[in-house]
């Protein structure tokens, strides 16, 4: 069997393992699932169903709780672009005063963490923030 080509998904696999490494044992990674992949009317009942239960347009991909500091990421591909509702949660989520950063790779998911001000139990790189 052919295991298809799921980049974002990859590297949201090694930017967790990544983090339960870097971070305090007691730090918080969760991945909130979002979206119903499936299609058709079975898929967009599933769907309607799990936004009258609190799913949120755009939420980022990724929550990081550590050391009284909130951090959302939203993972990409290399070529991956943020879709609009991305976008606007991003907006909301940064004039609330909680960080939030674009990543395509574990470098920069330890960025962000370094850049947000995070404690962690290995040397995190300083980074700029893509938005």
């Amino acid at each position: 069997m052919n295991r298809r080509s799921t980049p974002e998904a990859d590297a949201q696999r090694a930017i967790v393992q990544a983090l339960r490494f870097a971070l305090p044992r007691d730090a918080i990674v969760h991945h909130c699932v979002n979206e119903v992949t499936e299609a058709g009317p079975r898929g967009a009942k599933r769907q309607s169903i799990l936004v009258g239960m609190g799913v949120h347009a755009g939420f980022a991909d990724l929550i990081v709780i550590s050391g009284g500091r909130v951090l959302f990421l939203e993972v990409k591909s290399e070529t991956g672009r943020l879709r609009k509702s991305q976008k606007v949660f991003r907006d909301t989520v940064c004039a609330q005063g909680f960080g939030w950063a674009l990543v395509r790779s574990v470098d920069d998911a330890l960025g962000a963490l370094a850049d947000n001000g995070f404690t962690s139990r290995v040397q995190l790189p300083a980074r700029r923030a893509a938005r």
